[in-house]
């Protein structure tokens, strides 16, 4: 729930933000209608680069690698005794 309201807050300061710009004319009316759709191409751009950061820094996990390969090994090995063809090794 305050994540919502972190999010709600951020939109109202926004939004009063983006009234006080159109109600002033410090930038020019054509540009201040435009500042909606900039905002959100720049939140879709930042959300693309968090999404390449988080996959770059994914961590690799060896020891947990070699326990997947462990237990595929026994999962192997249990249904081989049951007579179900698992493939080749």
């Amino acid at each position: 729930m305050k994540h919502v309201l972190k999010l709600f807050s951020l939109l109202v300061v926004i939004s009063a933000l983006w009234i006080g710009l159109l109600q002033a004319s410090i930038i020019p009316r054509s540009h201040t209608w435009l500042l909606p759709i900039y905002f959100i191409v720049s939140l879709g751009c930042y959300g693309l680069l968090m999404v390449g950061v988080g996959l770059m820094r994914f961590p690799t996990c060896p020891r947990e690698a070699l326990l997947l390969q462990k237990d595929i090994a026994e999962a192997k090995d249990f249904l081989k005794q049951k007579g179900v063809d698992v493939g080749s090794d």
